[in-house]
């Protein structure tokens, strides 16, 4: 009786300690069905903040919710060079599945640091330039996505519409963003023909921005602020000196519109994370990005700030108003 009580002791043990085998091999299965995303984002601001949003739905909708199929590891590095470069390689050490880098600082970072994992960029300026891509159609790369290039010499243009007695465009930048050193001379090749003089000041910093608004009063007759993450993120403080001023702001995209300035020709960033999305899908499915041409943004929108406008004491013209997809009152 003792044997017999003994062995079927011993066989109920084997029969847990399998059980426990199988949940934990389960287990293991369904983590290893997720996919792991990293999303590097170089700083805060609503543009940036809704390419990352329309990445996450267009995953969504494709079958990957996040907690579900996706587990997804966001990052902020707060404009800070050295919290990027932590980022990237932690993400390389969790061996991401594939990772979003938002703006070019976020997605050169993340280039340096692998040629493996794929790495899907969204709000890049000029991907070439970054050295991101050998080339838009075939990338050649780790790294594919999409590019947020705004039509510049609409943007300036739409200066003249507004205020056709505009001469001088003070451009404020971070000059050691490459995305932004690229609209400051595509601003360069156009002004000329539409009879602008550009003024130009860098920063190097977030707090020195108010203080490059400040000196350019008096001279110049308009602001003009391309897609700089840096600027753009402290654009509520050029808001403050061109009221105080009654000079208009005219941006590169348009949540810095909604936030006070006066007017773009912009893009949709949630739509252009959404497109980035779904080049990720495709990846998830085998495509390699090497072989993914780098997308652009499809259609511009004109976006007017009717309550700016007021607070400077700036008329629209009528033409203007009439071709407006967009007007915030």
């Amino acid at each position: 009786m003792k044997k017999y009580l003994l062995s079927l002791l011993i066989i109920v043990s084997l029969l847990g300690l399998s059980g426990c085998g199988s949940s934990q091999g389960v287990k293991e299965q369904e983590k290893a069905e997720k996919v792991n995303l990293g999303i590097i984002q170089i700083v805060e601001h609503p543009s940036l903040d809704a390419a990352r949003q329309g990445f996450l739905d267009a995953l969504k909708e494709g079958g990957y919710a996040e907690g579900q199929k996706l587990i997804a590891d966001y990052q902020n590095a707060q404009g800070d060079q050295g919290n990027l470069q932590a980022i990237a390689r932690k993400f390389v050490q969790d061996k991401k599945d594939v990772i979003l880098a938002i703006a070019t600082p976020s997605a050169m970072t993340m280039a340096n640091e692998t040629s493996e994992i794929p790495i899907l960029m969204t709000a890049v300026t000029d991907p070439i330039s970054a050295k991101l891509v050998k080339n838009l159609q075939q990338p050649g790369t780790n790294v594919t996505g999409t590019t947020d290039m705004n039509p510049v010499k609409d943007q300036l243009k739409l200066i003249k519409d507004i205020v056709p007695s505009a001469k001088r465009v003070g451009i404020i930048y971070n000059s050691s963003e490459i995305n932004s050193a690229v609209q400051v001379e595509a601003a360069d090749k156009v002004v000329p023909e539409l009879d602008l003089e550009l003024v130009k000041v860098s920063v190097s910093a977030s707090n020195e921005v108010m203080q490059a608004a400040q000196s350019l009063v008096g001279k110049v007759d308009a602001y003009y602020l391309p897609t700089d993450n840096m600027v753009i993120s402290s654009v509520a403080a050029v808001i403050k000196v061109a009221e105080e001023n009654k000079i208009p702001i005219f941006t590169g995209e348009s949540s810095s519109v909604e936030q006070g300035a006066l007017a773009t020709v912009g893009i949709d960033y949630y739509q252009l994370g959404y497109t980035t999305g779904e080049m990720a899908l495709r990846i998830l499915k085998g495509e390699k990005p090497q072989e993914m041409a780098v997308q652009g943004q499809v259609g511009t929108d004109i976006i007017l700030n009717l309550k700016a406008a007021e607070r400077i004491g700036l008329t629209i013209p009528k033409e203007v108003l009439a071709k407006a997809n967009k007007t915030i009152k």
